[in-house]
């Protein structure tokens, strides 16, 4: 289960919901509804931390609701 923060918004510059991860440098995923996003970015979450493990990176510890907004 996923526990970091996830931030979505609409962009109009790509026409899709954009679903951010601000605790993984890059991590972000898109799609055409906001639960499509969503979904997307639990996926990209997934390989983000499976990537890191591989290459023996630090994996931050969520840290829950930030206060980016």
């Amino acid at each position: 289960m996923n526990k970091y923060e996830i931030i979505v918004y609409w962009s109009d510059i790509d026409n899709a919901y954009i679903a951010e991860v601000p605790e993984l440098a890059g991590c972000m995923a898109d799609g055409q509804s906001y639960s499509e996003a969503v979904q997307n970015a639990d996926v990209v979450i997934f390989e983000w931390l499976e990537t890191a493990h591989l290459l023996g990176r630090d994996i931050p510890v969520p840290k829950g609701k930030l206060l980016y907004a």
